[in-house]
């Protein structure tokens, strides 16, 4: 029986497990250790969604609120700035945020931006919104002093496309944006955390359980992250007072609609110059979540410097609003507010018929006895605003300057609509040659009435100067008849001197009418002309002597 040479080695078995389990370990702990690094090298990303203004005023907010970051940058590593690609649709930059030893990078801040609220543009938007960057986006929105008249109506717009993005959001999304606000409304409120995003450091343990309550007109709007308002160029004010006439009334009251209707959503808002220092950079990077560990810049508020004007979130309230000036009605704006938000978007013209197109119809109803014929094109007009709306009653506070009733009447564009809408050439040439056809019917009727009254009148005056005419002869008649024919003696001659002028008026008249051609061969001799003026004033002087007798 033959013995079995394999045999099985319990040592062998084991020393080769252990080598196994050791080696896993070894690359489990070095895998650990490079996430550990990796992670501590990886910057924390946030974003800013910046939206309205100009390609020019997104550049100037860019700059004034990475001014300092990008010249540290520049001389630590040598490198150019960031591009700035914001000239069409949906644009983007981004800029390093240092700590105040200009050693250490806090966080990388991308910006996207966008400068029309075309619903076109709101697929560009949604792909941002994730539940990773809700937490870590702030929006701002700009605004220019170089056209206050025209915040509202810009303000609604952009509101209007954000919350057409939000509400095809995914409900991880939705639960996300849901935590995002409730953290916010428990800013500064004697919660953990300050106006400025910083940690609160309670006096007592009851004091950190304790939060005021939201005041009226307060988160009753929130979009699903936080907002904040930039209004640019604070240094036009001045020329506004200047030029068109602004008093402190009329910058408090378009303070006072920016304040209510920003408390809706728990906003900031912040006034700027480009040439002047500001608490930008602080708002927006603590809105953010970006502190200095080594250097704090406390967030401080200001309604009293009217173009350093600074409203932190959670800070503002009704009645602070009021204490800025009498007479403003909190209430109505903040409801006329929500009457804005309530309105489908976006906004489709109303069709009208013009007065020129109805009298179109009807000349073209006369002519073809069609009754259901309608004009070639239509007019549209702006869609009215809803009762109570904020935006008509911040307009009627703030008017444009520049708008005359002609403009009014003639503007059926958007304030914030870059384009206008135009008709072919032949369609308008086809539109005025009826126009002006019923123009020259209306200018004929007239034309004629006015023919008929001046022939009237032209047979009328004739007829008046004929009597006139022989009224003149009739008296002339009687006066002769009265003095009587006048005689006087010539040579022993009695000569009538009415009856010699008629001869002498005939032989003038004889004399000066053209003579008849004489047929050829024939010659006639010539009379010499007679000198009947002078023997006119030669028998007129004998009847003045005569009647002097």
């Amino acid at each position: 029986m033959a013995a079995n040479t394999n045999r099985y080695s319990s040592y062998t078995a084991a020393s080769s497990s252990d080598s196994r389990n050791g080696e896993k370990e070894k690359k489990e702990l070095w895998s650990s250790m490079l996430d550990s690094v990796a992670s501590a090298k990886r910057l924390p990303e946030k974003n800013i969604l910046l939206l309205g203004g100009s390609v020019d005023s997104q550049r100037e907010f860019f700059e004034s609120l990475s001014r300092n970051e990008l010249r540290r940058n520049t001389d630590r590593q040598g490198s150019r700035k960031p591009p700035i690609a914001n000239s069409f649709a949906l644009g983007y930059t981004y800029y390093d945020v240092l700590d105040a030893d200009q050693e250490d990078t806090l966080a990388r801040i991308s910006v996207y931006t966008l400068t029309d609220p075309s619903p076109a543009f709101a697929s560009l938007i949604q792909p941002l919104i994730t539940p990773q960057s809700i937490p870590n986006t702030l929006i701002v929105i700009l605004l220019d002093w170089s056209q206050p008249w025209k915040w509202m109506r810009q303000l609604r717009e952009w509101i209007l496309l954000l919350r057409t993005v939000f509400q095809k959001l995914n409900r991880e999304c939705s639960a996300t944006m849901e935590e995002v606000m409730t953290v916010w409304r428990e800013r500064g409120r004697g919660g953990g955390l300050n106006l400025d995003g910083t940690s609160a450091v309670p006096t007592t343990s009851a004091d950190a359980d304790v939060s005021l309550p939201v005041g009226p007109g307060e988160w009753e709007d929130a979009l699903g992250m936080p907002l904040c308002v930039v209004c640019q160029n604070a240094e036009k004010m001045e020329h506004l007072e200047k030029t068109q006439g602004w008093k402190e009334e009329e910058f408090d009251v378009v303070l006072q609609f920016l304040r209510t209707i920003l408390l809706r959503h728990g906003a900031s808002l912040i006034y700027t110059t480009p040439s002047l220092p500001s608490q930008l950079p602080t708002l927006v990077h603590s809105s953010l979540g970006i502190h200095s560990l080594l250097k704090k810049q406390p967030l401080k508020h200001n309604v009293i410097d009217r173009d350093k004007i600074l409203v932190p979130p959670n800070w503002d309230s009704w009645g602070k609003i009021r204490v800025l000036r009498e007479g403003f009605d909190v209430e109505s704006v903040s409801s006329g507010w929500a009457a804005d938000l309530s309105i489908p978007w976006p906004r489709q013209p109303e069709r009208v018929a013009d007065g020129d197109d109805q009298q179109l119809v009807k000349a073209d109803d006369n002519e073809t006895g069609d009754d259901e014929q309608e004009p070639d094109e239509d007019e549209y007009e702006e869609p009215k605003e809803p009762e109570g709306s904020s935006v008509a009653l911040y307009e009627a506070s703030v008017q444009d300057p520049t708008m005359d009733a002609l403009h009014i009447a003639g503007s059926s564009s958007h304030s914030t609509k870059l384009e206008v809408q135009t008709t072919e050439t032949q369609q308008f040439l086809e539109k005025q040659l009826k126009l002006l056809d019923v123009y020259k019917q209306k200018n004929e009727e007239p034309t004629g009435h006015l023919a008929r009254i001046k022939s009237v009148r032209k047979t009328t005056s004739d007829s008046l100067t004929a009597e006139d005419d022989q009224l003149k002869q009739q008296a002339e008649a009687k006066v002769l008849e009265h003095i009587g024919p006048v005689q006087f003696n010539m040579g022993g001659i009695q000569v009538d001197a009415d009856d010699m002028l008629q001869r002498l008026k005939e032989r003038q008249a004889f004399g000066t009418s053209p003579e008849p051609l004489s047929p050829e061969g024939e010659t006639v001799e010539e009379t010499p002309q007679m000198d009947t003026e002078n023997l006119q004033a030669f028998f007129t002087g004998l009847m003045n002597r005569s009647r002097q007798s």
